[in-house]
């Protein structure tokens, strides 16, 4: 049987995930497991993690040498830890004798790079690498704020709403249960927080665009790509993800809520419905293969894309380990295809890993 393992920094994170995937595993011929890469012995190379028992329905601790096909669902930290799995991934990724599901995506300024070269540009926001506080205030302007986030990772957290009033600058971020704001007297005073703020992490800011509804609430659309079980990329579902009224982001860990595509969009006009329906087919028809042509390949996609009252589209956020929250709420009837894409995939690649293999392999390691 093709042995298919799961990499989790935490054996508690996306626990019903895994299980519904696990459970669907032995009907397709897999040995499933699961593991955090720093359970793997550097000497003999075996792991201790744990092993589903498709007999007893469950998890079961168990020792076994790496699997054939890894799917990466590690999500990385400032921690010692995560840079020392980030470290032992990355080895892996480097083995010819591996397979990923997906070897995910470069941070949001790479992505910038590699994206604003291709058809896609028109649908990204200018982004400007984060290089100091003095340089980032002299780019304040009145009436034109920016948005100041995380390089890598996010997930809705760390992203700041900043804009010039006067002579004080007004911060604005949102928590799960409330909106934070912060007003400083002086450049010097925020200099003094931003250098503290960006000092362990990279950041980039983007210009502040309007993407909120009619009752002031943030929302954008969540669109779920994966390959099927012939490599091709297909459209799993999309959402609407809604915030709370005045808030910056609509990301569901920080209080979003959920509302069907199809509910939101008979909002529009019919002419505008058309518009952005074609724009939106024209990004996923479009966003895959410019990726793959520069990167390693994928395997799934969450695409976060704003649209402004005029119409306008801008792709936010491209994700390589997207949640299934936004589709499951939206779109319950996609449930079992969801649960097996991965393990249908798994087998295409195992089908076809000498091709696979002497494709990707160079592109792999210099990635």
């Amino acid at each position: 049987m093709l042995s298919f393992g799961i990499m989790t920094l935490n054996k508690r994170s996306e626990q019903s995930y895994f299980m519904e995937l696990a459970k669907r595993a032995n009907e397709c011929n897999i040995n499933c497991c699961r593991f955090v890469p720093s359970d793997i012995n550097p000497i003999t190379e075996r792991i201790t993690g744990d092993f589903f028992n498709p007999a007893s329905g469950g998890w079961e601790p168990a020792e076994f040498t790496v699997p054939e096909i890894l799917y990466d669902r590690c999500f990385y930290g400032n921690d010692s830890h995560s840079k020392q799995c980030m470290s032992i991934v990355n080895w892996l990724k480097a083995r010819n004798d591996i397979q990923f599901l997906g070897y995910g995506l470069p941070n949001k300024l790479e992505l910038y790079e590699i994206l604003s070269c291709t058809n896609i540009s028109p649908y990204l926001l200018n982004t400007t690498p984060f290089t100091g506080a003095d340089r980032f205030i002299g780019s304040l302007l009145p009436d034109h704020p920016l948005i100041l986030k995380p390089a890598s990772g996010s997930q809705g957290h760390g992203i700041y709403y900043i804009e010039k009033t006067g002579k004080n600058i007004l911060v604005k971020t949102d928590k799960k249960n409330a909106q934070v704001t912060r007003s400083f007297e002086s450049a010097e005073k925020a200099a003094g927080w931003l250098n503290s703020l960006t000092a362990k992490r990279q950041y980039l800011f983007q210009p502040y665009v309007n993407l909120s509804n009619k009752e002031e609430q943030p929302f954008d659309i969540r669109i779920l790509l994966q390959k099927d079980r012939n490599g091709t990329w297909k459209e799993l579902g999309r959402g609407i993800r809604t915030g709370r009224n005045g808030g910056i982001v609509s990301n569901l860990s920080t209080g979003g809520i959920n509302i069907s595509f199809e509910d939101w969009i008979t909002e529009y006009p019919s002419s505008l419905r058309s518009f952005l329906c074609d724009e939106l087919n024209d990004i996923i028809n479009t966003l895959p293969a410019a990726l793959e042509r520069k990167l390693p390949p994928l395997f799934e996609m969450g695409i976060d894309i704003g649209v402004e009252n005029n119409g306008s589209i801008w792709i936010l956020d491209i994700n390589s380990k997207p949640g299934r929250k936004t589709i499951l709420n939206s779109q319950p009837e996609k449930k079992e295809e969801l649960y097996t894409a991965p393990l249908h995939y798994a087998k295409f690649l195992a089908a076809n890993k000498e091709l696979e293999r002497r494709t990707n392999h160079e592109k792999t390691i210099s990635n």
